[in-house]
């Protein structure tokens, strides 16, 4: 007995919710309050400027993520940048108080994604892939695709009103290979919106000004006046970008592109990507348009 299949065939997971009265609701789940503004960014300016409802989770509240400020101070700081980055995106940012560094994939934590997918509603979930160098996010997928049945059956969390019909669920793009590699089963192109992307890490400044130049022996580097960090930031966009796994240019996903972008897609130079999950409702073609409503 195939019980994955079967499950996906249940009326409850299948049946969307009827989005054509009403605007999608997109909810992205991150290790730390700057893991879903890099996968997902561009594609969230894109839905927030079309009247969709788009929310950003982390799971941590990023506390270790600095050279020499830590513990209540930073994660008060990154708050503050993920509140600005969501009000520059036109996104919720929510912040979890789960130490950064020490995720753990509880019954509490799982409770808590459950919690809230069913109060976004959400038509469409993303999250990281297992298979990654950092524990925090291998314990983000791990905890979204644990909820991802879950949000459907109403004696658990019983506080949250249980989900009629399952979201999809989507993985964002990584350069990892094994054990297998990511697909890219949509790609969107955002060229036309990679300066308000960067405005939103630009907002990380903790991050991207401090903690990730250090890391790679770069601190000098950065300019002191912020106009001249945010263009400094847009020089070093193509490297992030690469260590990221967003590559526009990967056979792969030029193959997606040219799927639905057609001839346009030669033009294309930054996209995000995602990988349809085998948990949740499987969309066809025409539910994947509607999820991502940014092609041709």
């Amino acid at each position: 007995m195939r019980l994955p299949a079967l499950l996906l065939s249940l009326p409850l997971l299948a049946v969307p919710r009827d989005a054509a009265a009403e605007p999608l609701r997109v909810i992205c789940f991150g290790a730390h309050p700057d893991d879903c503004d890099i996968k997902a960014g561009g594609a969230a300016v894109k839905w927030a400027a079309a009247g969709h409802a788009v929310k950003f989770v982390s799971l941590t509240n990023g506390n270790a993520g600095h050279q020499e400020q830590g513990g209540g101070l930073l994660a008060a700081r990154r708050r503050g940048e993920a509140a600005e980055s969501g009000r520059r995106g036109g996104v919720a940012y929510e912040v979890l108080q789960n130490e950064d560094g020490e995720l753990l994939p509880t019954l509490e934590a799982r409770r808590d994604v459950i919690r809230r997918i069913r109060d976004w509603r959400a038509d469409l979930v993303l999250a990281p892939r297992a298979n990654d160098y950092h524990p925090d996010h291998r314990y983000t997928a791990v905890l979204v695709q644990d909820a991802a049945y879950m949000v459907t059956v109403p004696n658990l969390v019983a506080d949250a009103p249980v989900l009629r019909g399952n979201p999809v669920f989507a993985y964002l793009a990584d350069p990892f290979q094994k054990p297998s590699p990511f697909r890219a089963d949509v790609v969107v192109a955002v060229d036309d919106v990679l300066a308000r992307k960067l405005d939103m890490l630009d907002a990380h400044a903790s991050q991207f000004y401090e903690w990730l130049p250090w890391h790679a022996g770069q601190l000098d580097q950065v300019p002191r006046e912020a106009a001249g960090r945010r263009a400094w930031l847009a020089t070093q966009w193509p490297a992030y970008a690469g260590a990221f796994g967003l590559a526009a240019g990967r056979p792969d996903w030029r193959a997606a592109l040219e799927k639905r972008y057609g001839a346009r897609a030669a033009a294309v130079r930054e996209a995000e990507a995602f990988e349809i999950a085998e948990y949740g409702r499987q969309p066809d073609e025409g539910e994947l348009r509607r999820l991502f409503p940014f092609f041709p």
